[in-house]
């Protein structure tokens, strides 16, 4: 029989802490999602990119270390030439890269749908020429506005199935209030990393693209993982031990068991994204660090937010059954 007494973590004593902890966690992010699904042109919660809305990307490399004052001047320099609201954005080369072309930065420019050649996008590069050393051309991406709402409803499609799929998968392996509390905790999850991107479109102006999408999957998946022990554990700690305590103490030492390895696992992944987001592609920075957003929550969702929800749970389950009993007494 466990000693619950030794335990470090106790889900079931404080969770109300827990409660008001994924509040805190959460209240910004739905905050800044309300505001810019009011506020941007397209209704949506972040600030999405040309993947979505459709659009032009120019890249442009070039030798120099380029500041905030030169992009506020190439802004109003495009403003001028009729480049409405340009997006741009300074992305940092690699040391193996800037050693083989002589990049040290690239400059990119997201704007509305223009033509590879046209005078306009000529008038771009004549621009970049005359404000950057060695500037020149390395990418010019177009993406129609039908293609971007495609891409999106697709992309709401393929969330919404891997929701299913879990659901369903979970309330075969164990029963559907356990299925509810993991479902419950990828929206948390995922409200916390769209939460998140919110507010750095509306200070920061990051806009997400179908990356972005790729991610919140890939953090469905690592989170559901961990949920989905830890729902194990619990499981077979109640078969045994049953009779011999109260669900909640099962809840916490099958939380206990299971803490090493949730956080052994987490913290691995997260050094390796990190690696990634430091030293890898300027184009993957904000894909890895969504995924390692998601994995710190997943990891706490795991933990705290999902066995809580299941005890809750089970508590009014057993109230109910109690009261009916009491009535007939």
């Amino acid at each position: 029989m466990f000693n619950i007494g030794k335990k470090t973590i106790h889900v079931v004593k404080y969770r109300i802490l827990w409660i008001c902890l994924s509040a805190l966690l959460l209240l910004p992010g739905i905050c800044a999602m309300v505001y810019s699904t009011v506020t941007y042109p397209t209704h949506t919660p972040v600030k999405v990119g040309i993947d979505y809305t459709g659009g032009t990307i120019l890249q442009y490399g070039t030798s120099d270390i380029v500041s905030t004052k030169q992009i506020a001047k190439t802004r109003e320099a495009l403003e001028k030439i009729g480049v409405d609201n340009p997006y741009i954005q300074v992305l940092k080369e690699n040391k193996i890269t800037r050693e083989d072309n002589g990049i040290n930065s690239i400059v990119s420019i997201r704007t509305h749908f223009i033509k590879e050649g046209s005078e306009l996008s000529e008038n771009i590069t004549n621009i970049m020429k005359s404000e950057y050393k060695n500037s020149s051309l390395i990418q010019f991406t177009s993406v129609g506005a039908t293609l971007g709402k495609e891409l999106f409803h697709k992309s709401l499609i393929a969330l919404s199935l891997a929701i299913l799929a879990m659901i369903a998968y979970i309330s075969f392996r164990f029963k559907l209030e356990y299925a509810i509390a993991a479902i419950l905790g990828l929206v948390h999850d995922t409200l916390f990393v769209v939460g998140i991107f919110s507010l750095l479109g509306i200070f920061c102006n990051v806009q997400v693209d179908s990356m972005f999408m790729t991610a919140i999957l890939t953090l469905l998946g690592f989170s559901i993982n961990d949920t989905i022990v830890t729902f194990d554990r619990i499981r077979e700690n109640l078969r045994y031990y049953g009779k011999k305590m109260s669900f909640g103490e099962i809840v916490d030492a099958s939380v206990n068991q299971t803490l090493a390895r949730s956080i052994n696992t987490s913290l691995t992944t997260f050094l390796t994204l990190l690696a990634l987001y430091l030293f890898g592609g300027s184009t993957t920075k904000d894909f890895v660090f969504a995924i390692m957003l998601g994995v710190v929550v997943g990891t706490y969702s795991s933990i705290f937010f999902c066995s809580m929800l299941v005890d809750i749970w089970e508590e009014r389950k057993s109230n109910k059954q109690v009261q009916p009993q009491t009535q007939e007494v």
